[in-house]
């Protein structure tokens, strides 16, 4: 097992104190799905107190998948925490899925985390070493071992110790047999948030969510961010919140609001879909071009191409359409049926790309190969120029805080010169967006965020985890 085979994008949900939290907890994964569509889970709480006991379900593939309405009624209890999850390549197996459940000396507990803890494997040695057996291959289960070795403690200090000794990213929610918490770490490099929700009898429930959008969803109300560095519970005698003793610079994931945040979420208090369109905006002050119309590559450049469009007043037009019924894998059929490749998801509109000189914009070029594709097909479609705007700085660094970005051979933007890579996918011309205008779109500064797949500047120790 490699030790970049830990890295996850997932998704966490929470809920206190509904009749139906088992059914909200489906309603709130299925939000979040675009966090993660290789496994999903969820566990509840039937009763409280020593009584209280978890009922938990999870499996492989999407939510609508993984849960039924038979096993949607097995799920007993007032109480929920869920998740869904996006492992790497040869990580995808049903142990690791999450929530993880174990009972520890006093209590039950599960755990959905959303992250990547960057010094699990130093963790994880040492509780080899000690006598611990591990089922999985993911970093989470290093906490559980974590507090299990803190049993004799109170549950909420066993936790504050361990969490302490955490490194990196880590947007955690844990369900006991009498509390619901959230954690997130001290740095914020993923989002979690706090909302409320009023049910039809005039029921107020807790809930907490990687995004927002799971909030809308449910007709529930965002209240605020969990803060980094805060431990947030709620339990039978209300709400609580401590600190840990652990002071961090800020690195929230500017890349969230790049690509991985849903664009109707409200994601470190500025909306995606805003900062999306400034992308653009800013783009289009920094690379001015003569064409005839601003194409989006659906469906995430479509916010900065409209962006792109309202600042450089060039029309805007969907020149590529998305088939929006395509899976994560599909039958690849014979060779002798040519020119498939990535026209099975996008397909080019001919009345309107041909005799026209057009602007693409795209939210990332990562290895160029699907570039090339689209504009190798927007050609074929009759344009007669084809110029690249892509809405981020390039990537030249893998991620190691939750984002499956690839190994560092791989990114073009690291083997390559800007005029290569314009070259290589076909371009007329091809510009970034820069760091300043990054900063400048989301209304911060490098101080506030992590940017180290732009910029190499990785906000904290790797431990040793590959970088080629």
């Amino acid at each position: 097992m490699s030790k970049s085979s830990w890295k996850d994008e997932c998704g966490v949900f929470g809920i206190w104190n509904d009749p139906e939290a088992s059914r909200l907890t489906y309603l709130g994964l299925y939000a979040l799905q675009h966090r993660g569509q290789e496994s999903a889970g969820i566990v509840t709480l039937e009763g409280r107190r020593e009584t209280g006991s978890h009922t938990h379900y999870k499996g492989l593939g999407l939510v609508h998948d993984v849960f039924s309405e038979e096993v949607l009624d097995t799920l007993k209890g007032d109480v929920a925490i869920g998740h869904v999850r996006y492992s790497t390549t040869g990580s995808n197996l049903l142990t690791n899925a999450q929530p993880l459940t174990a009972r520890l000396r006093r209590s039950q507990v599960a755990i959905a985390h959303n992250g990547n803890i960057v010094n699990a494997h130093v963790l994880r040695e040492k509780l080899i070493q000690e006598g611990a057996i591990f089922q999985g291959t993911n970093d989470t289960e290093v906490l559980l071992h974590m507090l299990a070795r803190r049993g004799h403690k109170k549950f909420m200090e066993a936790l504050q110790e361990s969490v302490e000794l955490l490194e990196g990213a880590f947007s955690l929610v844990f369900l006991t047999h009498k509390k619901l918490i959230a954690v997130r770490d001290p740095q914020g490099f993923r989002p979690l948030v706090l909302g409320k929700r009023k049910s039809e009898s005039g029921q107020w429930s807790t809930v907490l969510a990687s995004e927002t959008c799971a909030f809308d969803l449910i007709g529930a109300k965002f209240i605020r961010e969990i803060e980094p560095g805060e431990i947030f519970w709620v339990d039978d005698e209300g709400e609580h919140s401590i600190r840990m003793n652990v002071s961090k610079k800020s690195a929230k994931c500017v890349f969230e609001h790049v690509y991985f945040s849903r664009p109707d979420s409200v994601v470190f208090g500025r909306s995606v879909y805003n900062v999306r369109k400034n992308f653009g905006r800013v783009l289009a002050r920094e690379s001015q071009v003569d064409a005839d119309v601003v194409i989006p590559v659906p469906d995430s450049g479509v916010p900065a191409a409209l962006g792109f469009s309202e600042e450089s007043k060039i029309p805007f037009d969907m020149g590529i359409i998305r088939n929006h019924y395509v899976g994560r894998t599909f039958i690849e059929p014979k060779q002798s049926i040519r020119s498939f490749g990535v026209k099975i998801k996008l397909n080019p509109q001919s009345e309107v790309l041909r005799g026209k000189r057009v602007v693409v914009v795209d939210d990332s070029l990562v290895r160029g190969t699907t570039s090339k594709k689209i504009i190798q097909l927007i050609r074929q479609a009759g344009a007669t120029e084809v110029h690249m705007k892509i809405a981020a700085p390039p990537t030249v660094s893998p991620c190691f805080y939750g984002v499956d970005t690839p190994k560092k051979s791989e990114l073009i933007a690291n083997a390559m010169t800007k005029a290569d890579i314009c070259e290589f996918i076909g371009a007329n011309s091809l510009e970034y967006l820069s760091e300043k205008g990054l900063y400048e779109s989301v209304q911060g500064s490098e101080d506030e965020f992590c940017a180290a797949c732009f910029n190499k500047n990785y906000p904290t120790e790797l431990y040793g985890l590959a970088k080629d």
